[in-house]
């Protein structure tokens, strides 16, 4: 073969990487185009009298609210603390359930005990505990976090732990074999082979401790979009309610795709 000839498999490898890129710049257009037409249907049912835009609200009506507030920058606060308590929730979360499921596989008596406990506390309604929690914690932002942390943790041990339980048997029995510990097995083995997994889960725990944030501001927040959401709702402000509703669409949105991004880098 000459010098400059191409290995082969180059220009099939370089066909499949332009279909590729193809099909994502489609996905990415067909995307903004549903937004774009989801968009334009709110606003012409609610110009159109289709809808009752005093209830439903308007794209429109939302973005000159979201403006009014801009303005003042009382927005931008509202929006900061409900997302430092996120991510304050959300690394206790990380930190907690992954050395709780450690600990678990550590101990396999214990795990055999706490197993039903932890299924019943991650079957636990959490939004039925918040009310208890503000009458233990007080009003507090500490009630906030600890009800966001509630919403996710359980159920992210369970699936760390069953995550380590399904480690190849065959490595774990190689790492014995050498004379290694029961340590060595979980930081050589067990915690690099289940990046993945965990970044897999922190994708799934980013959401749930938004949610739990929200839901501990609706009973026990001065700031935040889950205060803005029911201090709207009472004053029948509702373009102050879908507002923050979008807010938290977009700022679900964007938590999601830097998880998703660090998998990429990592996984």
């Amino acid at each position: 073969m000459g010098r400059n000839t191409p290995p082969p498999g180059t220009a099939a490898q370089q066909q499949y990487i332009a279909k590729e890129m193809l099909r994502k710049r489609n996905v990415t257009a067909c995307r903004a185009i549903l937004l774009v037409l989801l968009l334009t249907v709110w606003e012409l049912c609610a110009r159109l009298e289709i809808i009752d835009d005093f209830i439903f609200s308007s794209p429109s009506r939302v973005f000159f609210c979201f403006w009014g507030m801009a303005a003042d920058r009382s927005i931008f606060a509202h929006i900061g603390i409900t997302l430092l308590e996120t991510l304050v929730s959300f690394t206790l979360v990380v930190a907690l359930a992954l050395a709780a499921a450690m600990l678990l596989w550590f101990f396999d008596s214990l795990a055999r005990v706490l197993d039903p406990y932890l299924v019943m506390l991650n079957s636990l309604p959490k939004s039925a505990m918040a009310p208890i929690l503000i009458v233990w914690l007080g009003n507090h932002v500490r009630t906030i976090v600890v009800a966001a942390v509630s919403v996710a943790l359980f159920g992210s041990i369970l699936t760390l732990y069953n995550g380590f339980r399904g480690m190849d048997p065959d490595k774990i029995r190689l790492i014995y074999s050498l004379g290694d510990s029961r340590r060595d097995v979980m930081t050589k083995i067990l915690l690099p082979g289940s990046i993945p997994l965990i970044i897999s889960n922190m994708k799934v725990n980013i959401g749930l401790c938004l949610v739990g944030v929200i839901i501990g501001e609706f009973l026990a927040a001065q700031q935040g979009l889950g205060y803005l959401i029911i201090y709207g709702s009472q004053v029948f402000k509702l373009d102050l309610v879908m507002m923050s509703i979008v807010i938290l669409c977009v700022l679900s949105a964007a938590l999601y795709q830097g998880i998703a991004a660090l998998e990429k880098r990592f996984g």
